[in-house]
């Protein structure tokens, strides 16, 4: 059983940020890649970034390169999605997500977490 819980989330302003926390408890995840995806209503699930446990490894999608920093806190069991420069098209569910896998879409992904709603207004 692994639990993922988001926050950060909210109503922001074009052109400001948001730092996004995903939360792991239940196991380690010394091993595990873990990552942000996202979703909007009546579309796909898009993914944003990855990153492995020691945070040497990163990976972004080039629609998000530039303004979506990922990080982790090992102590704290914790990853971070800083979004700069927010636009309204970055509204959508953000939604953390964990596995063995370097997963880039949601087939590969293990452990998902309920999803934090990030809004952005013109």
């Amino acid at each position: 059983q692994v639990l993922l819980v988001e926050s950060g989330g909210g109503l922001v302003q074009a052109g400001g940020s948001l730092r996004l926390s995903c939360a792991a408890s239940g196991r380690t995840f010394s091993s595990y890649h873990m990552g942000w995806f996202r979703q909007a209503p009546g579309r796909d699930r898009e993914f944003l970034a990855r990153i492995n446990w020691s945070g040497d490894n990163k990976y972004y999608a080039d629609s998000v390169k530039g303004r979506f920093t990922i990080s982790r806190d090992s102590a704290k069991n914790t990853v971070y999605l800083q979004i700069d420069f927010l636009k309204p098209e970055d509204t959508a569910v953000y939604t953390c997500a964990a596995g063995t896998r370097r997963f880039l879409t949601s087939p590969f992904v293990d452990y998902w977490g309920q999803g934090t709603q990030v809004t952005v207004s013109s």
